[in-house]
């Protein structure tokens, strides 16, 4: 498996490249790489290549790593690359300087396109008798305005190469958000560094984290969030908004979960943060899952065909809903003023008390 991710400067690009190796007598390897200038053909040599560590899944040194694998094995130092890039395909080749050689053609993410599952479509007393069937605490529920493909907020801005975001974008963030914090957060504790991860998310910074909730009508509020009554009154017949549905326990149980961010292959972790400095976490009844993937939906459905199993459903309900489901669940406590704790949320309760006539 070869996965690629990168990231588009002013003047080229550049980012990292993962070769996991199907024979684990051989070590996988990864490698930094940038391009010399934005033309479609390309050719260099890239930076060293660090071996993968097959407990870890991250690189490593190859003092350390080279004792699981055959006495006298080696790795290349380096890769002369070339190849091309069009509207659907990257297609490259390299030779090292031990003179092992490959090529593939890795099609274009699906992550921008409409999504593939087909939900349920039911009304609003329909959905609140289906969830009352549904085991506690079993599933995960996310709110979104339209049925979009199931995609980071990080991946959306077009960004891909996660090691540029531990190393550049994080201490930024850290050295900024010092000052505003009441807490100082020690990133070399994972608890504390996740913590921070989720407060950024949560102000809006783009992250590889996607937001959850235990309570399907915390789902529901965000699906309607952001909507006006007048736009929902006036809309199609057939505009929905969507409720996603994750069965988080059978994907603990069937995969492996990982507490960082990068890793040599694709996956989708859940993590619930310690809710440090984020008092929203709370009322939301918040999880995340933190993942490495462009495209979440495709590699669920990809994951869901090697286990048999359903992992991921939609439910969509009718945009033309809104007022009645956001009066509803105004009367369960679940408004803006409750869930974003502060000035922010109290004003937008408000908002909606006054103005959404």
């Amino acid at each position: 498996m070869i996965i690629v991710n990168i990231d588009e400067f002013q003047s080229h690009y550049e980012g990292v490249a993962y070769l996991n190796e199907d024979d684990k007598t051989i070590p996988s390897a990864a490698v930094r790489f940038r391009t010399r200038d934005k033309s479609a053909d390309f050719n260099f040599r890239t930076d060293g290549i660090l071996p993968i560590d097959p407990k870890t899944s991250m690189t490593g040194s190859w003092e350390d790593v080279k004792k699981n694998y055959a006495l006298g094995a080696v790795i290349s130092q380096f890769a002369d690359v070339s190849g091309s890039w069009g509207r659907d395909s990257l297609q490259f080749s390299w030779v090292t300087d031990t003179k092992t050689t490959g090529s593939c053609i890795l099609p274009r993410s699906k992550a921008d396109e409409a999504s593939d599952l087909v939900p349920l479509n039911k009304r609003w007393e329909e959905y609140k008798t289906h969830v009352a069937t549904l085991e506690e605490r079993r599933y995960l529920f996310r709110g979104q305005n339209e049925p979009w493909r199931l995609r980071t907020s990080f991946h959306r801005k077009g960004r891909a190469d996660l090691e540029r975001f531990l190393n550049t974008d994080i201490p930024l963030l850290h050295r900024h958000l010092s000052a505003r914090t009441r807490h100082f957060f020690n990133l070399q504790d994972s608890d504390q560094n996740g913590a921070f991860f989720n407060l950024i998310q949560h102000h809006g910074y783009p992250t590889p984290l996607l937001d959850w909730s235990y309570s399907p009508y915390v789902a529901a509020f965000f699906a309607y969030r952001g909507v006006s009554n007048e736009k929902a009154s006036s809309a199609d017949a057939d505009a929905k908004v969507r409720i996603l549905v994750f069965d988080q326990a059978q994907w603990n149980t069937d995969w492996k979960q990982a507490r960082q961010l990068i890793m040599a292959g694709p996956h989708l972790s859940i993590i619930e943060f310690v809710a440090v400095e984020n008092e929203r976490m709370i009322p939301q009844q918040a999880a995340s899952t933190v993942t490495n993937i462009d495209d979440i939906e495709s590699y669920v459905a990809f994951r869901e065909k090697d286990k048999g199993r359903v992992y991921l459903s939609a439910i969509d309900l009718p945009l033309r809903d809104r007022r009645q489901v956001i009066r509803e669940l105004g009367y369960m406590g679940i408004t803006a003023g409750a869930l974003f704790p502060g000035l922010d949320g109290a004003c937008e309760e408000l908002k909606e008390r006054n103005f959404e006539l």
